[in-house]
């Protein structure tokens, strides 16, 4: 019991720093007076006991008063629960050349996409560096893009300026901000059995990463089976005015619980995905990210997105740092830690916490090429102290999404 009571404070503690560093990086709010901004569902967080804090931009809720962040963590793990994503960047794209003018700003291979399919994706720079990650849907006659709301004014004004620049050149697309539809995300083990529930029949057609119109309990819907914790999962945009009874419709279900950002960030810890300003920005490419699978074949070889020719070096010729996962002896190492092999400086942490699955310390990293080797044994100096560390394959969870 002592031990998971320390355990539980330290996954807080982490959990807190992670989020002071998000809350700096992402806005200044308090320091400038800003109004945060709010979703549609804040009220009903609000009522349900949702701590809310500043993040991106947005007021949003970290954790409920009836589960703390490892519990939260572990009912998702187990059961299902719902995380308001109403925050992110949502756009659509439209024109016939849509494809083409996404697949200059994007690494993805959206022209090998069917209807109905997704990919991740990054948008890249001149030097081959992340500016941000995105979700790319390909629908009948638009591409559905969702990225995220801390980068979302920079997003804008680069899609923008190379969108301008390509209709100079008479090319036909077109982009629209979603402000109409909240994007809601059931996400663990039971979520489809929930959604079924509501939906009135077997989702068992719709693999990862497709999405479909759906009427659930008459309400017109996207549902889209994806997520950010590793596990089976839907994220659903739903409209404004539907946006708090559908929640209700969820959480009605006893399988389901409310879960906040605290939670989100530890899931997607062990399941092994970036965080953005955090695992990945501007100045690391995808394949030092670990992200070269992003990359089509097609892409990878004939390139035409921005800085393709720093990538396509890489891909040829390698890289001088990577991304691993760390199993860490200790106390937890967060962002920022070095990372050292035999007294030598080889790297630094950028994401770390416990892990309320594995009950050890995980953390995400860059070392130099060459010691990213799954078993490499490091250390990590965490309050001034060097702690054992061992490369570790992830995801560190194993992944639970759905598969035709």
């Amino acid at each position: 019991m002592l031990a998971s009571l320390r355990f539980a404070r330290s996954l807080a503690s982490a959990t807190s720093s992670n989020f002071a560093r998000s809350s700096q990086r992402a806005y200044s709010a308090a320091a400038t007076g800003e109004v945060l901004k709010k979703t549609v569902l804040h009220d009903y967080h609000v009522e349900n006991g949702g701590k809310m804090v500043p993040f991106a931009g947005w007021s949003m809720p970290v954790q409920y008063s009836n589960l703390g962040v490892g519990a939260s963590h572990l009912w998702t793990r187990q059961n299902a629960s719902v995380f308001d994503v109403s925050h992110m960047l949502a756009t659509r794209i439209t024109g016939k050349d849509r494809v083409k003018f996404y697949e200059s700003i994007t690494v993805a291979d959206i022209e090998a996409l069917k209807v109905g399919q997704s990919t991740l994706s990054v948008f890249t720079n001149e030097n081959g560096g992340i500016i941000d990650d995105t979700i790319i849907c390909k629908q009948e006659d638009s591409l559905y893009v969702v990225s995220n709301a801390g980068c979302a004014d920079k997003d804008l004004a680069h899609i923008r300026a190379h969108l301008k620049e390509f209709q100079n050149k008479g090319g036909d697309v077109d982009l629209k901000i979603i402000d109409d539809h909240q994007l809601i995300a059931l996400q663990g083990p039971k979520a489809a059995a929930v959604l079924e529930g509501l939906v009135g029949k077997d989702l068992r057609d719709l693999p990862f990463m497709d999405g479909r119109s759906m009427t659930i309990k008459g309400i017109e819907c996207h549902v889209a089976r994806s997520g950010y914790t590793g596990e089976d999962g839907f994220e659903i945009s739903v409209p404004n005015g539907d946006a708090v009874e559908f929640t209700k419709l969820l959480i009605a279900d006893p399988r389901v619980e409310l879960a906040g950002l605290g939670a989100r960030d530890s899931l997607r810890l062990e399941a092994g995905l970036c965080l953005y300003g955090h695992d990945m920005d501007d100045t690391i490419t995808p394949i030092e990210a670990g992200l070269t699978w992003t990359i089509g074949k097609r892409r990878r070889a004939e390139g035409g997105f921005l800085g393709a020719a720093k990538i396509q070096d890489q891909l040829k010729n390698g890289v001088s740092k990577r991304r691993i996962g760390l199993i860490v002896q200790g106390a937890p190492a967060r962002e920022g830690a070095l990372i050292y092999s035999n007294g030598e400086l080889i790297g630094n942490v950028t994401s770390g916490c416990p892990s309320p699955s594995l009950k050890k310390n995980v953390a995400m990293g860059y070392v130099k090429n060459g010691l990213h080797k799954s078993g490499t044994e490091l250390e990590v100096e965490v309050r001034g102290r060097k702690q054992k560390a061992v490369v570790t394959k992830m995801p560190f969870v194993p992944a639970g999404y759905h598969k035709v």
